[in-house]
């Protein structure tokens, strides 16, 4: 009944993270009827041009765009290079910069340790981080994986990596959200809010 570059479409749509079957119908469905006849050609030449104008930083594995030397954050002279933040992915990275509390900069693993999946330090940007460290003047490592289990396994292991090296090593903390109510916390993040309780200034 539907015709096949609408199915390729719908399923190629459906591919994608949060996306399922009748997002991705609606999705193409617009195309189709839209008015606009350039969206769809705008998007199929974004789409195509999105691996060849993408690369990743050689220092830190951040994205940026191709034919640089180095991204956007590891160019700023105004970067404290003492101050390393580790995270699991480039958009990690976007999240903290949006902050704008960061003045350090970066290091992206690409993913977490994950036996399950077969995911192993190898896979990871780890020696990388480790010769990092070691070559520059890094004072702190900030390990900013995900709170759940191959983030905090992927950190204890970090961790470990760096005892032999001249360095601090922090984590981040962990608790109940701005405008919580402690009846509907978990426990998980109730102990973790207790365990890191700091004194009121």
């Amino acid at each position: 009944m539907i015709p096949e570059p609408i199915k390729k479409l719908i399923d190629a749509f459906s591919r994608l993270p949060g996306v399922g079957p009748k997002t991705a119908s609606r999705l193409v469905f617009f195309l189709l009827r839209t008015s606009e006849e350039t969206l769809a050609e705008t998007l199929a030449e974004a789409l195509q041009n999105l691996r060849a104008g993408i690369d990743y930083c050689p220092t830190c594995f951040n994205i940026m765009e191709a034919g640089r030397s180095q991204c956007n954050v590891c160019a700023n002279p105004d970067r404290k290079e003492s101050l390393i933040c580790v995270v699991e992915d480039p958009m990690d990275v976007l999240a903290l910069e949006r902050t704008s509390g960061f003045q350090g900069k970066y290091h992206v693993l690409h993913g977490a340790l994950s036996p399950i999946e077969g995911i192993g330090p190898d896979d990871l940007h780890v020696s990388e981080l480790l010769a990092r460290v070691q070559s520059d003047d890094v004072g702190e490592v900030i390990l900013a994986t995900n709170p759940n289990m191959e983030g905090d396994a992927t950190a204890m292991y970090l961790r470990q990596q760096l005892n032999s090296h001249d360095v601090q090593v922090t984590r981040l903390a962990r608790g109940l959200p701005m405008g919580g109510d402690l009846e509907y916390a978990d426990q998980n993040t109730l102990l973790r809010a207790l365990l890191g309780r700091k004194n009121m200034d």
